[in-house]
């Protein structure tokens, strides 16, 4: 395990198991990416700060509290946030949905090896068919969704999934007046609202993140998702 990675800052601290995972999880990433490309975020800081780190402090609010959470991770790609929320939220039940067959595969094989299988599903399907399934539809207390598509785009892929009381976040890079506009806009049509940003200077000077939280204020109108790749043509903002 490496001091880059900054767990005082996250106030919180992983159990040896946990650290373990995740020493294996980058085991696991340098031998998949000879295979398939998953992410270049393997070695030193990139992993732990830029995946690690990343994936993790927008959830401080629930890594203490032991409370067991049902997460979707939309567009997971390589595993992220996914596997290491699965690492670090141990009673959590955790849904990772992408697209592209090949990294499907590899993520189920890694949460296999990590011992996750239990908690972890995978789906190979676009984000739109996951958010008019009724098995997943208004089902998870936590939606992510990390470097997918616009905004308002992501809004569209995550707010139909939460349940009443379930918040998304949207993790973003940078963040303007203007993409908070667009965003309002599109989750007004998703009977949703944006809730206090939450930003965040990466360590060792990777850079600024922010986290846009997303709350339903009623049922997501029936009509949203749209059809697959209509979102991303036509982002409702």
């Amino acid at each position: 395990m490496s001091s880059t990675a900054p767990w005082d800052q996250l106030a919180w601290q992983p159990s040896s198991d946990q650290l373990q995972q995740f020493n294996q999880l980058q085991e696991l990433l340098r031998d998949w990416n000879s295979k398939v490309n998953l992410t270049r975020l393997v070695e030193g800081e990139d992993y732990w700060i830029s995946q690690i780190f990343d994936s993790l402090w927008p959830l401080q609010p629930w890594l203490s509290t032991g409370e067991p959470l049902k997460v979707i991770d939309v567009g997971t790609g390589g595993g992220f946030p996914g596997l290491a929320i699965a690492i670090a939220l141990p009673q959590a039940q955790l849904t990772l949905v992408d697209s592209v067959g090949r990294k499907v595969q590899a993520v189920q094989a890694m949460a296999e090896a990590l011992g996750l299988a239990e908690r972890v599903q995978l789906r190979c399907e676009r984000a739109e068919k996951t958010g008019r399934d009724p098995h997943c539809r208004s089902q998870f207390q936590l939606g992510v969704a990390r470097a997918v598509a616009a905004a308002p785009v992501v809004a569209e892929y995550l707010v139909p999934l939460l349940s009443a009381d379930g918040t998304a976040l949207l993790y973003r890079g940078q963040w303007s007046d203007e993409d908070q506009r667009q965003l309002q806009r599109a989750a007004a049509q998703l009977n949703s609202s944006t809730e206090t940003i939450q930003v965040q200077e990466l360590p060792a000077e990777r850079g600024l993140r922010h986290v846009i939280p997303l709350r339903p204020k009623g049922a997501c109108p029936k009509q949203y998702p749209r059809a697959v790749g209509v979102p991303a043509k036509l982002p409702l903002a």
